[in-house]
C-alpha cells in the first residue's frame, strides 16, 4: 500500500490534465435594426426571439462547439448600430477580436450602403488584415422587399475579400446557414491558429545572420 494509507492513481477524471477551451471572439457589426441580436441568438440559442429591444452599448452570448475533437467556446459580441450607444464601448469591442461579420438588411439599400462606414471603423480601430471577416445579408425570407441583389452584394464582398451569406434569423428553415456563418469562422481560426503554432515551431531559438552569395 502507498504512504500515507492512499492508493495508486485510478481512471479518475479528477485527474487528467486539465484542458483550457480555446476562446474566439467574433464581433457582428452594422446598422441598427438589421438583425445582429437576432443572428447570435439563434446560433447560440437555436431560437428567434419573441421580441427584442435595441442593444445598448454591447452583449454578447457564447456557444461551445467541437471541431476535430476539439472544444471552443465562441464568443459573439453584439453591438449597438446607433451611434450615441457606442461611444464608450467601441475601444472594448474592438480589442483582441478574432474575427468580424457585417450584417446588412436585405430589405434596406441604405444598412448595404453603410457597410463602407462599419469597414472603414474596423479599420480605424487597427483590426489585423489577416482577421476574416463575412457579409451577411439579413431578412432574406421577405423576398417581395429586397432591395439589394444577390449580385450586387457578391460583388461588395469579393471586392473586400469576404465571403458572403444570405439568410434569415428568423425563419427555422435557416437556422443551418445561420449556423455555417459562424462554424465556418470557428474553422478558420482554428486552422490558422494551428499554422501559426507550426510556424513559430520551425523558428530557431535564436537570431540568424542570412548573407546573400556573392
Amino acid at each position: 500500500m502507498a504512504a500515507g494509507g492512499g492508493r495508486p492513481p485510478g481512471p479518475d477524471s479528477s485527474l487528467e490534465p486539465y484542458v483550457q477551451t480555446r476562446i474566439f471572439k467574433i464581433i457582428v457589426i452594422g446598422d441598427s435594426n438589421v438583425g445582429k441580436t437576432c443572428l447570435t441568438f439563434r446560433f447560440c440559442g437555436g431560437t428567434f426571439p419573441d421580441k427584442t429591444e435595441a442593444t445598448i452599448g454591447v452583449d454578447f452570448r457564447e456557444k461551445t462547439v467541437e471541431i476535430e475533437g476539439e472544444r471552443i467556446k465562441v464568443q459573439v459580441w453584439d453591438t449597438a448600430g446607433q451611434e450615441r450607444f457606442r461611444k464608450s464601448m467601441v475601444e472594448h469591442y474592438y480589442r483582441n477580436v478574432h474575427a468580424v461579420v457585417f450584417v446588412y438588411d436585405v430589405t434596406k439599400m441604405t444598412s448595404f450602403t453603410n457597410l463602407k462606414m462599419w469597414i472603414e471603423e474596423c479599420n480605424g480601430h487597427a483590426v489585423p488584415p489577416l482577421v476574416p471577416k463575412v457579409l451577411v445579408g439579413n431578412k432574406c425570407d421577405l423576398k417581395e422587399l429586397i432591395q439589394v441583389p444577390s449580385s450586387m452584394a457578391l460583388k461588395f464582398a469579393d471586392a473586400h475579400n469576404m465571403l458572403l451569406f444570405e439568410t434569415s434569423a428568423k425563419d427555422p428553415k435557416e437556422s443551418q446557414n445561420v449556423e455555417s456563418i459562424f462554424m465556418s469562422l470557428a474553422c478558420r481560426l482554428k486552422a490558422q491558429r494551428a499554422l501559426l503554432c507550426r510556424d513559430v515551431e520551425r523558428r530557431p531559438g535564436r537570431a540568424q545572420r542570412l548573407e546573400l552569395p556573392r
